[in-house]
């Protein structure tokens, strides 16, 4: 049975989408092929339309990708940009996620509530950049200690002890960015002048 025109026509662009949509999020073939199953050599011909796409193939890589199907079949080449935050409540701390797919950075906006103003200092791999919407932050990185306001921003090391919260006694707004070991933002909060830089 022949297929209708606008159903080739629609096939015949889902090998530039898949292509389109991996390298936006910074995912490698190889990366793509551990995390749905499909080989390797499969994905390089999906994406150059010398292999049929199906459901089989399609959905674990829409799965992968944290994308709905027709985005990958159906979508125009510039879709709605917006995202849909969803809430989550992380101890104790409202979280919307910003970004909707696993890649080498991942951005979020915390509100965290008053009552949350006692450092527990952690450490994990990875780097983070944070710039403060509202509110007074108190943000601890190994012996500094500083007090940033609306505007201003920080980066560190996530493998130093860190803790941030509410400076005061009203919540606070931050926007964070966290990636991998090494990818650093190059921005740092403004040093103030009653803080103290010895070391």
């Amino acid at each position: 049975m022949e297929q209708q025109p606008s159903i080739s026509a629609t096939l015949a662009q889902v090998g530039a989408r898949l292509r389109r949509i991996r390298t936006q999020r910074g995912v490698s073939l190889s990366a793509l092929a551990e995390a749905t199953g499909i080989s390797k050599s499969t994905l390089s011909r999906l994406e150059s339309n010398q292999r049929r796409p199906s459901l089989e193939l399609l959905l674990p890589i829409a799965q992968a990708h944290q994308v709905p199907l027709d985005e990958l079949v159906g979508a125009p080449e510039v879709g709605d940009p917006r995202i849909r935050c969803k809430p989550l409540v992380r101890n104790g701390r409202t979280v919307l996620p910003l970004t909707t797919q696993p890649g080498p950075l991942q951005a979020w906006k915390s509100i965290i509530p008053a009552e949350q103003n006692q450092p527990r200092p952690i450490t994990h791999e990875g780097y983070e950049w944070m710039y403060v919407l509202s509110g007074r932050v108190r943000l601890i990185v190994a012996d500094h200690d500083v007090i940033m306001g609306p505007g201003e921003a920080a980066e560190f090391d996530t493998r130093l002890p860190h803790w941030f919260g509410p400076a005061g006694d009203t919540p606070v707004e931050v926007l964070n960015l966290f990636g991998r070991q090494g990818e650093r933002m190059h921005v740092r909060a403004k040093p103030r002048a009653h803080q103290d830089t010895a070391s």
